[in-house]
């Protein structure tokens, strides 16, 4: 376990390869589909989701609950990830009073560019002008 009681082995970058629900031909709309799992500071890009997560370890993985946009609408959720013995990240991500859905994603890098913060709803329609 690390200091911050997460197995060091589901600790890092992952790219979201595969969902059981969600088309994958969107998957990487806003970038490469990717999960970090350290304990701090960690985000999720899918589809037309950017999102902030909070990692709590438990005793087969680590649970997660999220905060972020989808396009400009905010939304929230909570999730599970655990090791499989291939070495992939196995997954649930479930939308708060919405859909869900299992994910598989593979150990990557860390992206070169930030993942961005989620927009906010303001964002969309750009600064009020004055008239």
């Amino acid at each position: 376990m690390t200091s911050k009681g997460l197995d060091p082995g589901l600790c890092g970058w992952w790219r979201i390869t595969d969902t059981s629900t969600w088309v994958n031909d969107g998957l990487d709309d806003l970038g490469p589909a990717m999960i970090s799992i350290t304990g701090g500071a960690d985000r999720l890009r899918m589809h037309c989701l950017l999102a902030y997560v909070n990692v709590t370890p438990t005793k087969t993985g680590a649970s997660f609950t999220w905060e972020g946009a989808w396009e400009y609408d905010e939304m929230t959720g909570t999730g599970s990830v655990r090791l499989g013995k291939d070495g992939r990240l196995r997954g649930r991500i479930k939308i708060t009073n919405g859909d869900g859905s299992t994910f598989i994603a593979e150990r990557a890098s860390e992206p070169v560019q930030r993942i961005p913060d989620p927009p906010q709803y303001g964002d969309k329609w750009g600064p009020r002008r004055r008239r």
